[in-house]
């Protein structure tokens, strides 16, 4: 499959897309410290949610991610102890985040830019990572379908729902979605094109009344920004990997690293691997 972005010779000789630099480039500036939500960073590259466990919890949440590939769709999991992922060869997983979450006992404790401290608590950490639906807003975008979070500079809107995962060993809490206000006559369209990046969430889960995902009011998000909607839009849900972030918190995990939500983790790899 061709990449969609120009190309341009790598320092190794090799050919290397512009876009593959520019997300090289933002690791760079997240691991000096540059804080900012990703979306739009790289267009064309997969990003990738985080969630980090000691072994002890990782087969549970494996099985978690099994039982509901919709909210947890893997990408990668890290040899214990590592902190490199096949999906950003040289990327180090401690600093190339721009915001991380540091959790214990099912409480948030700390939201460092750079995780390295609190990762060498454990000498046996696991690293997740998994899809995000921020990899198919560049296929949106390019269709003339606005991104809304994008073009006002803001974090995406996510709420916690009323609908549980199915639980795995340890590990149980409900669903978090992702919004983006559609227009009306383009919310199939919009369907379509998420439908094609299975691993990153793929379609939306519900469309229009968000009262039926028991969510009261879409301009209180329990992550991220709120966004305008327009007359003739529709508010439009995704699965989202802030997901395994709410079972951390149901589950009462005893540690845990995660991003955090909007703040995600850009590959080497194009989106186009993972469209069908």
């Amino acid at each position: 499959m061709t990449t969609r972005t120009n190309t341009v010779l790598g320092t190794q000789g090799v050919m290397e897309s512009s876009a593959t630099q520019q997300a090289r480039a933002a690791r760079a500036r997240y691991r000096r410290g540059e804080c900012r939500p990703t979306a739009g960073i790289a267009p064309g590259m997969t990003q990738a949610n985080m969630l980090v466990v000691p072994k002890e919890y990782a087969y549970d949440f494996l099985l978690y991610a099994q039982r509901n590939p919709k909210p947890c769709p893997v990408l990668d999991v890290s040899d214990p102890g590592s902190p490199s992922t096949a999906l950003a060869p040289g990327a180090d997983l401690r600093t190339d985040i721009p915001k991380y979450r540091v959790w214990r006992d099912g409480e948030l404790v700390d939201e460092p830019t750079d995780a390295t401290k609190a990762w060498s608590e454990h000498p046996d950490l696991v690293a997740f990572l998994l899809g995000c639906s921020f990899t198919f807003e560049t296929p949106l975008r390019r269709a003339g379908i606005e991104v809304r979070h994008i073009t006002s500079g803001r974090n995406v809107p996510m709420y916690r729902t009323n609908v549980q995962c199915r639980p795995a060993g340890r590990f149980h809490g409900e669903l978090v979605v992702s919004m983006r206000p559609i227009p009306g006559d383009r919310v199939a369209e919009a369907a379509q094109i998420s439908g094609r990046f299975p691993s990153v969430h793929g379609a939306p889960v519900h469309v229009g009344d968000p009262a039926a995902l028991g969510i009261a009011d879409l301009s209180h998000p329990d992550f991220g920004d709120s966004v305008e909607i327009r007359p003739g839009e529709v508010p439009v849900f995704w699965a989202c990997g802030v997901t395994p972030q709410a079972a951390v918190m149901a589950s009462h995990i005893p540690f845990a690293i995660t991003h955090a939500p909007g703040y995600m983790f850009i590959s080497d790899v194009s989106d186009t691997r993972y469209e069908i």
